[in-house]
This record gives structure tokens, sequence and C-alpha cells, in this order.
């Protein structure tokens, strides 16, 4: 079973009935457990001692201040509920905090929560109030929402602040259609849930907010998990769980489903659906029957969730009846379920041949994480996840097929496995080194491919974005120093370091998951060129337009992340130098996208979002907004009917693109869940050009003899582009 946490407190929407409210009791954190404690001490013993953490940090004064600074920016990162005043006071538990760390002593962090909490609760009945009048939308005025780099504010500033927050999500209610009665219901249950939210946090989400900002402030990619976090983030990596296999999602204080996940039990059963309303779990077959309504959805994923082949029974409401309608029982079997969603997937792309150049098919592997079950491949499991292993098999198809070409999508793949690195290069060079990585006492080891032979010896295409990261950045890196592809489209993220999860429970030997985990940087990793990936990221040979500045997102925004440097290279085979070949690639690519509307229209909406990013603020008058919003339904219909006129594909959110002024567990969770799987068939007009500019490689290469013997003189390895 996946579920979805949403990231920003004010996506959470409370739409229930008084009754049902009333059952929820919040839970009010005080202090650190003894476990706790525990576990801030062993993650100071880890991260203070160089046998461990890369760039250990001591907890010294500078660093304490550090952490407390992280802390309250991590509580309130808009700067939109403690005041000047608040902070200022907190002085003196900011000089506390390295000790209390140290020592097990973590009543800072619980003090600074509990007045946290009362300025949300103060700054909720401010909102609420607010919307008693309907604002001006008349006046010329903006609201300043970009508060990174801002000063904390003092009281009046904040209540400014408020007004024009709350005067936004009004006008974007009011644009999208909505009566002024709709508006006040709609904002008044979100401000409420705000509140809800945080009074329903618990000990550990505070004391795991606080160790956090202590872990950030060692290294921007140290995190410290909480059993329960270790566990999705296992399950995240080896793509499959234990349990009934939905996706959920909190809505009204229920627990909704929100999508069925394909060969699990609750598919193959075929009684619950999306929309249906879980309102209580019981184990086994006999079990007592929980009240669920009003809990958190972690603690409703707990019990869901459960060992193989065991049983789990839940009382649902069907979606078509309401949160009136008639409560029904279902029983269902816990099995294995395979995460498909994030698995590699293929397709072949047809790429039309121009003045007598033949017709190319290329084959497209969709990557979206390294992945591996750690656990199964540590037992010999024959059928663990691997992405290895799953794009592997597709390009076992793809030559089965006869393709003429592979391009691999890596955008956004923000990395995972080290080893999957390494292994997916391997598919596509003979043995040899892949990456370098260093120690924090300087020594130096070669991971290397050592499985002989190669799954795709043809023509290959690398596709990149400032979302591809880590393991990401290894594979490009390596394809690009052995010459062995292309690499296309934007520069990467450039985080060169190397974690490794580590059990706290370990040392205090305890038979049971207490502690949690931390990631840890151990390593910083090197190309076999000797440069690291570190802040400058893989470079492509062919470059699309920057999507994302690099002063926005990236390696280079954390305060703290190591500096980019370089070792020696070590010897690899240099299959290809495609350098002589680039000028006439980026010709053919400039002549193509001159008449490719999906390609301009993407160049204008990349163009449009950052000239609007850049302003940092939303203009407040309704004249002015509508006319944006008007300007935009109308760009969207023009693109529709140029489509129609062209016979391109249509873009299925056309119709549905308009801003509705709604937090996304407002709206209906069945309507969504398919909007989102629409967005998924919009036209890609960077990977339809990226497996063009693979195509004309190749045509290139085979209709010139003299070209193909400079850019790939090892004609008989890995590469054989041109037969």
């Amino acid at each position: 079973m996946n579920y979805r946490v949403p990231a920003f407190l004010l996506a959470f929407a409370l739409t229930v009935p008084a009754a049902l409210l009333a059952r929820a009791t919040p839970a009010v954190p005080a202090a650190a457990t003894p476990d706790q404690a525990t576990t801030a001490r062993l993650v100071y013993g880890l991260l203070s001692d160089s046998r461990y953490a890369y760039r250990p940090r001591p907890l010294d004064a500078a660093t304490s201040q550090d952490v407390f600074k992280r802390y309250l920016e991590s509580l309130d990162s808009g700067k939109q509920f403690f005041t000047r005043e608040d902070v200022d006071g907190f002085a003196g538990l900011a000089e506390r905090t390295g000790a209390a760390i140290r020592g097990g002593e973590l009543d800072p962090a619980f003090e600074v929560f509990a007045v946290y909490r009362q300025r949300v609760t103060e700054r909720v009945a401010y909102a609420r109030q607010l919307l008693r009048q309907e604002p001006d939308f008349a006046v010329e005025e903006r609201f300043d929402y970009d508060r990174k780099d801002v000063p904390w504010a003092d009281a009046p500033e904040l209540d400014e602040l408020w007004r024009k927050s709350v005067k936004n999500d009004w006008l974007r209610l009011k644009l999208a259609g909505k009566s002024a009665a709709d508006i006040r219901k709609t904002l008044d249950k979100r401000y409420a849930t705000l509140l809800k939210g945080i009074n329903e946090w618990k000990n550990e989400d505070v004391f795991s907010i606080f160790l956090n900002a202590y872990t950030r402030a060692v290294d921007p990619h140290t995190d410290y998990f909480t059993p329960r976090t270790a566990e999705n983030f296992n399950q995240a990596m080896s793509l499959s769980l234990e349990g009934i296999g939905a996706q959920l999602q909190r809505q009204d204080d229920v627990v909704v489903i929100r999508e069925i996940i394909a060969g699990g039990p609750a598919s193959v059963d075929g009684t619950l659906q999306p929309g249906d309303r879980i309102v209580g779990v019981g184990q086994g077959r006999s079990g007592q029957m929980e009240d669920v309504i009003g809990w958190r959805i972690d603690d409703v994923v707990a019990k869901i969730r459960g060992a193989k082949d065991t049983q789990v029974r839940l009382e649902y409401i069907p979606a078509a009846e309401g949160l009136d309608g008639k409560h029904r029982m279902v029983t269902l079997t816990r099995q294995k379920v395979r995460l498909a969603e994030q698995a590699a997937k293929g397709e072949t792309m047809t790429i039309p041949g121009v003045d007598g150049e033949p017709e190319r098919r290329i084959g497209i592997v969709k990557l979206p994480t390294f992945y591996q079950d750690f656990e199964g491949r540590r037992r010999n499991a024959t059928d663990y996840a691997s992405a290895t292993r799953d794009v592997g098999r597709l390009l076992a198809g793809f030559k089965a097929d006869k393709l003429d070409g592979v391009v691999l999508d890596l955008r956004n793949n923000g990395g995972g496995s080290l080893d999957e690195a390494i292994e997916l290069t391997g598919l596509f060079i003979e043995q040899g080194p892949v990456v370098q990585v260093r120690e924090s006492g300087g020594r130096v080891t070669v991971n290397s491919d050592r499985n002989p032979g190669v799954a795709w010896d043809g023509p290959l295409a690398v596709l990149i974005n400032r979302g591809s990261a880590s393991a990401s950045e290894i594979f490009a890196g390596a394809i690009q120093d052995y010459g062995r592809g292309l690499v296309i489209g934007e520069t990467t993220f450039g985080k060169g370091t190397v974690q490794n999860v580590v059990p706290l429970d370990r040392w205090p030997a305890s038979e049971k998951e207490r502690f949690g985990q931390v990631k840890l940087t151990i390593a910083q990793f090197f190309r076999v060129s000797g440069s690291s990936t570190q802040h400058k990221g893989v470079v492509p040979d062919l470059a699309f337009p920057a999507s994302v500045d690099a002063s926005e997102f990236g390696e280079s925004t954390y305060d703290n992340a190591l500096p980019w440097t370089r070792i020696a290279a070590v010897p690899h085979t240099r299959y290809g130098n495609f350098a002589p070949i680039v000028p006439r690639l980026e010709a053919r690519h400039t002549t193509r996208i001159r008449d490719d509307r999906e390609f301009q229209w993407w160049q204008e909406d990349v163009d449009q979002f950052r000239t609007e990013a850049a302003k940092k603020y939303v203009s407040l008058n309704e004249a002015e907004r509508r006319a944006e919003r008007d300007r935009q339904e109308t760009q969207r219909k023009q693109r529709q009917e140029i489509r129609k006129a062209l016979g391109l594909p249509l873009d299925p959110l056309a119709d549905d693109g308009s801003d509705d002024g709604l937090t996304g567990n407002e709206r209906d969770i069945v309507k969504d869940a398919a909007r989102e799987k629409a967005a998924e068939k919009r036209p890609d007009p960077l990977l339809k050009e990226s497996a063009s500019i693979l195509a004309d490689a190749v045509n290139l290469l085979e209709n010139d003899r003299p070209l193909s013997a400079q850019v790939l003189p090892q004609s008989t390895g890995p590469g054989r582009w041109a037969d």
C-alpha cells in the first residue's frame, strides 16, 4: 500500500461533520522519551566521528546555533508564525541545543514547539476572522510570497502578511467561479485544518524534525529516520511492501482510497473501489474493529499493513453513498505488493525519415529511480526488485525487435542505489571502472562493472535534467566518459556524495526497532575521468534550454554542501568521441524545433514560468489576475485547435488546466487521480526531440564512413552505431 502525505500543511482539508470532528483527540507533545534521548546521543556519536561521517562536525557553540536556526526554519519555513520577539526570546534555548543533543535532554525542541503551536492557533484564528468581510480586489497591491531571505517579522507585520495571504486564497477561488459563501466555507475549513494538523503532531514528529535540523547542519544529505519513516524509505527503495495494495489519501477526516494497485490483494478481490472511505480496521478474521475516523493517515496505514498471508478487516463506506452511507465490511489477505508505478518502463517511438533518410525506431526507457530490494538481494531471492534487471529485460526486447537506438530517460531521477548505477552502466559497456569513491580518510576505491558482455551495444542517448541526481549522475557521467552515448538535456543536480543507511539499533542491540536509522554521508564519488559531479553536475553534450535556474534548485543552493574537486583519472576504454558530430546535430536540432510547435510551446512556458518565478510575488488586483487567467485559457484553447489542425496528439489536460483555487485534499480524489494519470500522457517534446537527435546521429554515421571512423574508432566494441 502506498500513501500520500502532503508536504505543506495547508494541503490538508477539513470537510467533516462536527460529530466526526469531535472524535479526534489531539496529541500533546511535551518531552522526549528515554528512547529518543538515547537516539540523540547515538546520532551525535555518528556525526561527530570521522570513522563514520565523511565530514564530521563538532557540536560546538557555532553548530548549536546553526542547528537551532534550522529547527526554527523547519517549523516555520515561511516565517509566518514566529515573531521577531519569539526568536529573540529563544536565545537561551539556542545556546543549550548542543548540550541537549549530546546529553539527550531535548527540552529546547519541545519548548519551541509549544510556542509554535500557540502561534499557529493565533494565526488561524486571525485568518478565519478575516473571512467575515470580502477583500477589496480593486486596489493595487501585491502579495510577496517568497520569504526565504526576509528577517523575522513583528506581530503587526505578520498581520499584514496574513491579510494578503488570505486575500490571495480568496481571489484564486473567486477567479475559479466560486461564490463568496462557498469561498468562506472552503477557506474556513482549510485554515481550521491547518491548526488541526499541528494539534495532531506526536512526540516523535517534534523529535524527528529537531534531530533532522542537526543532521542537515552537518550535511545536506544526511537524514534521521524514525522506525516508521525508515520502513517507508526501505519500501520505496525496494518498490514493494506487504499490505493490501491501495494508495490512500486523507480527506474529510477519513482515509480514502485514491487508487487500487494492479495485482495487489484489493485489486484481485475487487470489492474496494477508488473513493471508498475506510472508517474501521480490524486484525485477523475476528480481531476487535478499531474506529479510525479522525486518525492520522500514517497511523491508519500502520494498522492496514502487515505480514504476508495475514488477514485485515476493513470497515468502509462506498464512494457513491457519502459519509452517511451504509458501512460495509471486507476481509483481505495481505501479500507482497510490487509498486510498479516507479519501475522502469519501455516504449517504442518512430522517427520519420527526411530527405531520403530511413525511418528510425527508437526504444525509450523511463527510469524514475535506481531502486533495489536490499533485503531480497541479501537473501539471494530470485525475484528481488532491481532497476538493472528491469532495464535489462526491456533492452532484450528492443534488441529482439531490432530497434535502431535507445534513449534512457533519467529526468527527475533523484538517484538511489549506487550498486544499481554501476550495474546499469555495465549493460552498455564491457568490463571496466564506473565510479571512484573517496572515503573520509582519503582512501579511493574504484567500483567497476565486472560482468562480461553487454545488453545493448547499439546507439544510445541519455536524457537528463536538473532533477537528475546522484546515481543518475554516476550513470550519465560514465556513459559520457566512455564515449558510449550522447548525453542530452540540462546540467544535472550536482550531488556528488555517497550515503549509507546505518541502523541505530545495532549498538544497544535491541530486540526490536526502537531507535531508527541514519542516512549518513560516508564518501564522495568521482567520475572515471577524475572529476566530481559535486556542484557542477553532468554537463550534456547537447543542451536544451534550462527549465530551472541553478540558483533556485540544485546542490549549489545548499549553504553547507561540499565543494567541487577532482582526483586522478583511472584508465578506461573510450568507445567514441562525439565532439566532431555535435555541431551537425545541433544544426539539425535547431532547424527541426523551428517547426516543432510542442517544443516551441514548452520553451515559451519555461520562459514564462521563470519570469513569473523571478518576480516572487503575485498581484492582488482582480482585473490584473483575471486578464492573466483569460490569456492563459485562450492560449490553451488556441494550442489545442492548432493540434487538431496539424493532426498532433491532443493535450488531455487542455480543457482542465485552469487554477481551481483548491489544495490537493480539497479536490475530488477520484477525479484528481484520473487527472494525474492523464498528465502522464501529455505531449513530451523533449523526449521526442531526444529520440530525433539520436536518429540524426545514426543517419549521419551510417552515411559518412570517415565521420563514423572519427567518432567511433573502436567500432567492434559496444557502441557499434553503424554496421
